[in-house]
């Protein structure tokens, strides 16, 4: 599943998708078959994001902080509300067939392994370490608080608690615990491909055809869009030269996003008409986003005379799995 981007998550979401359409019977066979491939998917994610969560250190530098930081501001925060903006205008329905619901999810999120990959042949330690920014915008966390803010959703304060709570608790573990930490390290590979199946079983593949290919356009104007705001956050405030390129890797959309719709309709009922293609599109849009960013990273790194492999001696271990 490695060999394809996303393919951790979009793999196992294409075949529950297959089961079912197809199959539909087999989920409701009931006891542990029901509960793992059927049920499964709210309480796996829970423990994804608390895994994630014992990931953040708070033993970090200043410049780690700032090139996080700044990813965070450029790829997540600014692109949301530029969302939520255009969703005062046009209401929830969105735009060209794709809802305010799939635009969110797709901008406000990155890929954490495809950046540490990128990052780790690049970058050098300030890159590397602002994986944490992955870390903060994984799950639909951002994606409330924006819709709620703007009174796009009505997402009661509780369930906004409930959505952080689990990261919290994570960070607090991982910073008392360091081996509790490496225990928990394998959680990612191990839970995402049960919930994706899970998630899958939801999706009709008609709307997968209709919705994924307008799920392809979308991942690469996000790709764009968002690639642009981290460059120029990179060139501007970073001050890093040739070497800001480097900041359109973040430009992706996570795997673990492709949940996001689901557990937002489940807090405000209003999106739930939205969810199935808007789940299609997202997932179209983790597999576009995940060829398209790096290669474009790449390629304006190239251009400005900054595209250096780094000693591979020098590099830390990958902190999250390479399929999301």
């Amino acid at each position: 599943m490695n060999r394809i981007p996303g393919g951790i998550m979009l793999i196992p979401l294409i075949l529950g998708s297959i089961v079912g359409t197809f199959f539909p019977g087999f989920l409701d066979l009931g006891n542990f078959t029901t509960a793992l491939f059927k049920d499964s998917a709210l309480p796996l994610i829970g423990i994804l994001i608390f895994a994630t969560g014992m990931q953040i250190t708070l033993k970090t530098s200043g410049p780690v902080l700032a090139t996080a930081g700044t990813i965070l501001l450029t790829k997540s925060l600014v692109p949301a509300a530029l969302v939520v903006l255009l969703g005062h205008f046009v209401g929830i329905d969105g735009i060209l067939g794709v809802s305010i619901l799939a635009l969110i999810v797709t901008m406000d999120n990155s890929n954490g392994g495809l950046w540490l990959a990128f990052a780790g042949r690049y970058g050098d330690a300030r890159d590397r370490g602002a994986y944490m920014a992955s870390a903060i915008n994984d799950g639909p966390f951002f994606s409330m608080l924006f819709l709620g803010a703007a009174g796009l959703a009505d997402i009661p304060y509780t369930l906004l608690l409930a959505a952080v709570i689990p990261l919290v608790l994570g960070i607090i573990v991982g910073n008392l615990d360091e081996k509790w930490t490496e225990i928990m390290r394998p959680i990612p590979n191990m839970v995402i491909p049960f919930f994706a199946f899970a998630l899958g079983t939801g999706i009709d593949l008609g709307n997968v055809v209709t919705g994924g290919l307008s799920g392809l356009l979308v991942g690469a104007f996000a790709t764009l869009f968002t690639g642009t705001l981290a460059y120029f956050g990179y060139r501007w405030i970073l001050r890093r030269g040739n070497q800001s390129g480097i900041g359109i890797a973040s430009a992706t959309t996570a795997g673990n996003a492709i949940a996001t719709p689901a557990i937002i309709a489940g807090a405000d009922p209003t999106f739930e008409p939205y969810v199935e293609v808007a789940t299609a599109q997202v997932a179209s849009a983790v597999l576009v986003s995940a060829v398209l960013a790096p290669l474009l990273a790449a390629w304006v790194l190239k251009r400005e005379g900054g595209l250096k492999v780094q000693d591979e001696n020098t590099q830390s271990a990958p902190l999250r799995p390479e399929g999301l």
